[in-house]
């Protein structure tokens, strides 16, 4: 699996062009943290403007699709819903990744960037959420940016050497 890193700034976000922007979101997660609230931003708040409006309100399973304009570098931004945050845990992290990959393959895409689910509101920890996207074999073809804060860029670089050097 291609994993690589990219930091949760605008940006560096705006240096290079990618498929997919995707924005895991608890329903309690309010106002927008991390990636989400970065892409809200750079947005003028469209994605809070549809939370307000009861377009979208990160009920689990919701998903939804659309198209960026002018002001990110990404040609898509997929919206996953995840519910609520109370009781995270590694098995309902591994079960949001395999429905971000489903729903991405469903919509073509060819290469994500995402915060793992968790990470904006602190539920996870940078080094084990990328423990876990390792172990799970239905992203091993995707090419994956995880989008991480400086905190936790140390941790996952490291992992991702260690990884790389164990697949020589």
């Amino acid at each position: 699996m291609p994993l690589s890193v990219l930091p949760l700034d605008l940006a560096r976000w705006d240096e290079t062009a990618r498929d997919c922007l995707v924005l895991p979101v608890f329903r309690d997660d309010r106002p927008l943290r991390g990636a989400a609230g970065l892409a809200d931003w750079r947005l003028c708040g469209r994605l809070s403007r549809l939370v307000k409006a009861g377009k979208a309100n990160a009920s689990d399973g919701e998903a939804m699709l659309m198209p960026p304009g002018r002001r990110l570098r990404f040609q898509r931004i997929l919206w996953l819903g995840l519910g609520d945050a109370k009781g995270y845990s590694d098995a309902r992290f591994r079960t949001d990744l395999a429905r971000i990959c489903e729903v991405a393959t469903k919509a073509g895409v060819k290469e994500l960037a995402m915060q793992p689910p968790g990470r904006a509101s602190g539920l996870i920890g940078a080094r084990r959420a990328v423990e876990l996207i390792l172990e799970d074999q239905t992203l091993a073809q995707l090419p994956i940016a995880i989008i991480e804060h400086p905190a936790g860029q140390k941790d996952v670089a490291e992992l991702l050497r260690a990884q790389s050097s164990t697949a020589k």
